[in-house]
């Protein structure tokens, strides 16, 4: 049986609750991993360093694949981040949104509208 056009999207990839803004005194999770485990997150922190200086990409294009990586895997915290380390490093807003339009035919127009989203709230928190 077809699906009907309205129909909502059969994607696997769950994109979970939206989380709330925290409260500035609540530390976010990886401040509180941190505090829970600071031998892990410092690993974790050298095996990132280790990993980015593995190859010839510029920290742009290193946060920009990541970006693309984060959209793929439909995770809302992890695109934020790698929105602002791009962003940080200097590329263009239009970049990033372009990261966002190129996973409709890849991940379905749900997935890419959700990034695209996601992508426009981190341009908007630096305007």
């Amino acid at each position: 049986m077809p699906r009907r056009r309205n129909s909502p999207s059969t994607s696997t990839v769950s994109r979970g609750p939206q989380p709330a803004e925290r409260p500035a005194d609540r530390p976010g999770a990886y401040s509180r991993l941190r505090e829970l485990a600071p031998d892990l997150v410092s690993a974790y922190e050298a095996l990132s360093r280790h990993a980015a200086a593995a190859g010839p990409l510029d920290a742009g294009t290193l946060a920009t694949v990541k970006l693309a990586l984060s959209v793929g895997r439909g995770s809302w915290r992890a695109v934020h981040a790698h929105a602002r380390k791009a962003l940080e490093a200097g590329v263009d807003p239009a970049v990033l949104r372009q990261v966002a339009i190129a996973a409709v035919p890849v991940l379905g127009l749900h997935a890419a509208l959700d990034a695209v989203r996601w992508i426009d709230e981190v341009i908007a928190e630096r305007s």
